[in-house]
């Protein structure tokens, strides 16, 4: 249980004798810190049910929750507002066994079901650019947090790779290389076993082929039949998209290692290519899906919709699948996978889509009731001009350049605040590798991810502030003063009441960890632990201000201070992780 969640069961039992809802209880960090630790402000509530003065029921509700073991001072603030102070004795005991669970007062989830996070999102034949950056960091942070918070986490990358694109590719390979036997409908095999093409091919391909496609419709035709053969098995074409696939996973995989990202699960939509035809007849024989036009849509629209929303569209004329078909197809599979909770985290901008595909799985039963599918938006990372970040000459910047900037100007911020500087060089560069994604991760993710953001490289690296960097730093002088006095054979003991308010502050900072995880998980909102993390390390850095740790002559108060300095190491490194940032040995 943690701190919060104890005190606010000893407020609902006060609030019951009273013959007042327990549910009144509820406490909460206090808004004013120096007025008080904690506030329930259940007895506004309670007044009108009650028909008494709120500051009266909240003087009752002192009396009968007052304990001099645990609460220092309770008292009533203007209307009926509960300010609450903890007893020094009090806090220590808890932190005590806050340090001594593993935990750090966290509850582990213990639901049946598994957490499916669908993020990242690639494309067959292109390679990785800012535009995947948002989607692969906050659903990798969201697979760690849920992981962490004790749910049963699949993460799937789901590929687009089975769509018009491919077969506009196809032709240009054709076109380009008309002997290759994938192009012969005699030739029986085998296929050659290495690509004829690149990624680097590809991606020089697919614009070329784009433009002649939406300008002369015979190549357009061509691209859809392409498409339409290969969705239907055919041999050579098949062959072609292995290769394409291949060599665009290669790519992508390097480039998702670099930013320490891993999937369990490397789905696409071909993954559910074999599902969408017997997932059709069953639906048309249900009378679910209608022809229109010769195409099949199935009608999404609810009576007491306040927008228009349009059915959605499942073959085209010509029988050729769309993103909706294989997305419901997908919905189908992670069914059939024992997934309970599917959290799609794709741009804000797919959000009617995806309220098209998730209304027709409920409507046709191919979610059961009891499956929430969510789409976990968000917004756009902007240059200074606050448009949609690009280079300088108006392109989109590679994942892998993007990196290399970060990693640059992480190394040359070391530079300036001469930290590192006597170190191998191999060392200060993976330094600044980590300090340089720290700060690419901490800029986005410290946004809420509904929020467009401005991508500040200058702010970002910098080792003041609200930044990545900053708090590695912090985390690195934790480590620091614990290796030092392992050199000094000095050792954590058991935690004290605290001896100053610096102490005092840090104590109930690290108290607050189980609601942050608890609002990032129900809100799918990292920033919540990037905030967090942040005051950790300022209350830290007061402590560490205000205690001389190493110079303290008490022994048994030394050796709280340093076991208050392991646990909220322990706590930030934690923290860091469930950002994806690494924390580097020393700095």
């Amino acid at each position: 249980m943690s701190l919060i969640a104890d005190l606010s069961e000893r407020f609902a039992v006060a609030f019951e004798k009273l013959g007042l809802d327990p549910s009144l209880g509820i406490v909460t960090v206090s808004d004013r810190s120096d007025l008080a630790q904690f506030q329930c402000n259940g007895a506004l509530a309670a007044a009108k049910a009650a028909g008494r003065a709120p500051r009266d029921i909240a003087e009752d509700v002192v009396g009968g929750a007052a304990d001099p073991d645990v609460f220092s001072e309770l008292s009533v603030a203007g209307a009926g507002f509960i300010n609450i102070k903890l007893t020094d004795q009090f806090l220590g005991q808890w932190l005590a066994s806050v340090a001594a669970d593993g935990r750090f007062g966290a509850q582990r989830h213990t639901g049946n079901g598994k957490v499916l996070v669908d993020f990242g999102g690639p494309n067959v034949a292109k390679a990785m650019h800012v535009g995947h950056l948002r989607a692969s960091l906050i659903g990798d942070s969201l697979q760690k947090i849920f992981r962490w918070a004790g749910y049963d986490v699949i993460s799937d990358i789901h590929i687009g790779d089975w769509g018009t694109q491919m077969g506009q590719l196809l032709i240009e390979v054709e076109r380009r290389f008309p002997d290759l036997p994938y192009f012969d409908a005699g030739y029986t095999g085998p296929y050659p076993e290495e690509a004829p093409v690149t990624l680097d091919d590809l991606q020089e391909m697919y614009p070329v082929v784009a433009a002649r496609t939406d300008e002369d419709p015979e190549e357009r035709d061509r691209a859809r039949r392409a498409t339409l053969e290969l969705q239907q098995g055919r041999a050579g074409y098949l062959a072609l998209w292995q290769h394409f696939w291949n060599v665009s996973h290669e790519a992508q995989q390097a480039d998702f290692e670099k930013l320490g990202i891993r999937f369990d699960l490397w789905y696409g939509e071909s993954t559910v290519h074999d599902r969408v035809a017997p997932m059709l007849e069953k639906l048309a024989a249900a009378g679910t899906i209608v022809e229109d036009e010769g195409a099949q849509i199935m009608v999404v629209a609810e009576e007491g919709d306040r927008k228009e929303i349009p059915p959605l569209l499942l073959t085209k004329s010509d029988g050729g699948y769309l993103y909706g078909t294989t997305d419901l197809a997908t919905v189908d599979h992670r069914v059939e996978m024992g997934v309970g909770l599917a959290l799609y985290v794709v741009d804000a901008r797919q959000a009617l889509h995806f309220e098209q595909v998730f209304r027709a799985a409920h409507k046709s039963g191919i979610a059961p009731p009891e499956m929430i599918l969510e789409h976990v938006p968000f917004g756009t990372m902007n240059g200074p001009d606050g448009k949609p970040f690009k280079t300088r000459e108006g392109g989109v910047l590679k994942l892998d350049d993007l990196i290399g900037m970060v990693t640059g100007a992480a190394y040359r911020r070391l530079e300036e605040a001469e930290l590192a500087t006597n170190y191998g060089e191999e060392e200060r560069r993976e330094i600044s590798r980590q300090v340089g994604l720290a700060a690419l991760k901490y800029g986005d993710l410290s946004n809420h991810r509904t929020s467009n953001y401005v991508f500040d490289l200058d702010r970002f690296t910098s080792f003041e502030g609200k930044t990545g960097p900053y708090l590695q730093y912090g985390a690195v002088r934790i480590k620091s003063i614990l290796r030092r006095a392992g050199e000094r054979d000095l050792a954590p003991g058991e935690i004290l009441a605290p001896a100053n308010d610096a102490e005092r502050q840090l104590m109930l900072v690290v108290t607050r960890f189980p609601e942050v995880l608890d609002r990032s998980v129900e809100f799918r909102a990292p920033n919540h632990l990037a905030e967090y993390a942040y005051d950790m390390v300022v209350a830290f850095n007061r402590f560490y201000e205000a205690c001389h740790i190493l110079r303290e002559e008490d022994a048994g108060r030394q050796a709280s201070w340093l076991r208050l300095v392991e646990v909220t190491l322990g706590l930030l490194t934690l923290l860091l992780e469930l950002l994806g940032i690494d924390v580097p040995e020393r700095m």
